[in-house]
C-alpha cells in the first residue's frame, strides 16, 4: 500500500508539472501549493487504514504532521504573508518527517516537496501576456 501511494504521488507531481508548463496559469504559486495540499492530503487518506493497523492511535499525528505543513502555505498565500518562508519552511517539515518515517510511511510524502520548493521558486506576479 506504501508503494501504490507513493507511486500514485510521483505520477500525481508529474501530472501538475506537465500542466503548469503547458497551461501556464496566471499564478503558478496557487496551484503548485494547492496541489501540494492536495497531493498529501490524499496520500494520508490512503495510508490511513495501514498507519492505525500499525500504529493506533499515534496515527493521528504520523499523518497529520505533513498534512498541516503542506496547509501552511496555502493560508500564508490567502493571508499573502512570508509565503517564500512558509513555502521552504513546509518543504523542510516534509523531508524532515518523510526521513524520520523513511522506512515506513515517510516516502510517499516526499513527492509533494518538489512542488512546494517549485512554488518558492515561481515568479511572484502574473506572466505578462505575450500576445498583442
Amino acid at each position: 500500500m506504501i508503494g501504490v501511494a507513493t507511486i500514485g504521488a510521483v505520477v500525481a507531481v508529474l501530472l501538475v508539472g506537465v500542466v503548469v508548463l503547458v497551461r501556464r496559469p496566471e499564478d503558478v504559486r496557487w496551484i503548485l501549493r494547492c496541489s501540494a495540499l492536495a497531493i498529501t492530503v490524499l496520500v494520508a487518506a490512503a495510508l490511513t487504514p495501514y498507519t492505525v493497523d500499525d500504529s493506533g492511535a499515534a496515527a493521528g499525528y504520523l499523518l497529520g504532521v505533513p498534512v498541516v505543513a503542506a496547509l501552511l502555505p496555502v493560508l500564508a498565500q490567502r493571508i499573502g504573508r512570508l509565503g517564500l518562508v512558509v513555502d521552504l519552511t513546509a518543504a523542510l517539515v516534509i523531508t524532515g518527517w518523510g526521513l524520520l518515517l523513511g522506512l515506513g510511511i515517510g516516502g510517499a510524502f516526499l513527492p509533494a516537496v518538489v512542488l512546494l520548493l517549485a512554488g518558492a521558486v515561481s515568479p511572484s506576479s502574473p506572466r505578462p501576456s505575450t500576445t498583442a
